[in-house]
């Protein structure tokens, strides 16, 4: 029973992916947009404008264009506006008319953005051109209060979200397949995954039909009639095909010592010592007092121990295998912390030991 078991897993196919999670249409992008607006309604939690002249300068723009006229030289001490920042993305296909969520940050002191409404705020993209219309309230999900120096704060004040806070006033035109080609193009580039990626579309639409260009992209001849491509498009994205297996890597973040592997990674049988060495030194000052009718004076000094330790490291022997499993039993057999985990493998590695690739972010 135990046999036909294993050898029935063994048997099993690699899990399918479909195409839509491992590729995108090349045309098919999101957009950054990015505006400078004001913030009124807050409770005194504004900007200081000593700090901040760029609040009452734009306030005062504002005003001039809805025909207020703020006499020269007025200091407006304004507590309930701020500068604020506003950012989105523009999906593809967006048409005019649709509504987009916004963040809006703080620009200048303010100490908190909660209950503010947002005035009408232009957002514009990489080419300066107008593409949504900003406003609206805006709630912030955390809570604070100071007195006498003292502070409590609960999440983040001085930014947030506006569901639906944007209207879409320009769409980006996403041309596909008006010459009679798409463009798939893999979001991590690899030879196999690609040719893998080409056989299926031609098993599901015929011969010629698809062709790797390189390593990411792929080249799909489209439906000559443009009402056809729709449903091609949604074929396409949903054939299953199981990607090749991904390259060995070990990523390390220097910061905080994590360490992530994939499912890749190999180990060879080696052998590892590794010992902790510390430096302490501990610095105390030093009064020196002189005896009476001695003439002498009082002189301050310091005076530092220096201690240095080294946590003994016997060799132990870290076994290979094939699996990350017994990659991960293998490390854990040398009951290192994770920031000794990251010099561990870098020496693996430079030995020939570690077979992955050591990504440092």
């Amino acid at each position: 029973m135990l046999c036909l078991l294993a050898s029935f897993a063994i048997a099993l196919p690699a899990k399918a992916e479909r195409l839509k999670d491992l590729a995108s249409f090349q045309g098919v992008r999101d957009n950054p947009l990015i505006g400078y607006g004001l913030m009124v309604g807050l409770d005194g939690s504004g900007d200081q404008t000593m700090q901040t002249p760029f609040t009452t300068q734009s306030l005062n723009n504002m005003l001039g264009q809805l025909g207020v006229t703020v006499p020269a030289g007025t200091n407006m001490q304004l507590k309930n506006v701020a500068a604020v920042m506003v950012t989105a993305t523009l999906p593809p296909f967006a048409r005019p008319g649709q509504t987009i969520d916004i963040t809006v940050s703080s620009l200048g002191n303010a100490k908190s953005l909660r209950g503010g409404t947002l005035l009408m705020t232009p957002l514009k993209g990489a080419d300066s051109q107008v593409y949504a219309l900003a406003q609206g309230n805006m709630v912030v999900g955390g809570a604070g209060a100071s007195a006498n120096g003292s502070k409590v704060q609960i999440n983040q004040l001085s930014s947030g979200r506006i569901p639906a806070g944007a209207i879409v006033e320009r769409g980006v035109d996403s041309p596909l397949g008006g010459d009679g080609l798409l463009m798939l193009e893999l979001n991590t580039s690899d030879f196999g995954t690609a040719q893998l990626a080409t056989d299926a579309i031609n098993r599901s639409f015929g011969l010629n039909t698809a062709a790797a260009l390189d390593a990411r992209v792929i080249q799909v001849t489209a439906p000559a009639r443009p009402e056809e491509r729709v449903g091609f498009m949604a074929r396409l994205q949903n054939i299953d095909i199981s990607p090749a297996q991904a390259v060995a890597k070990v990523v390390i973040n220097a910061r905080t010592g994590s360490v992530v592997m994939n499912q890749s990674v190999r180990l060879n049988d080696c052998a590892v010592a590794h010992g902790n060495l510390s430096v302490v030194i501990n610095t105390e000052p030093v009064v020196s007092q002189p005896n009476a009718l001695s003439g002498g004076a009082t002189v301050a000094g310091q005076k530092s121990q220096i201690e240095i330790s080294q946590a003994g490291g016997a060799l132990q022997v870290v076994r290979g295998g094939a699996l990350l499993s017994d990659v991960i039993k293998g490390l854990n057999t040398l009951g290192a912390n994770p920031q000794d985990l990251v010099s561990i493998l870098q020496a693996m590695k430079a030995a020939g030991a570690l077979r992955a690739e050591l990504e440092i972010i």
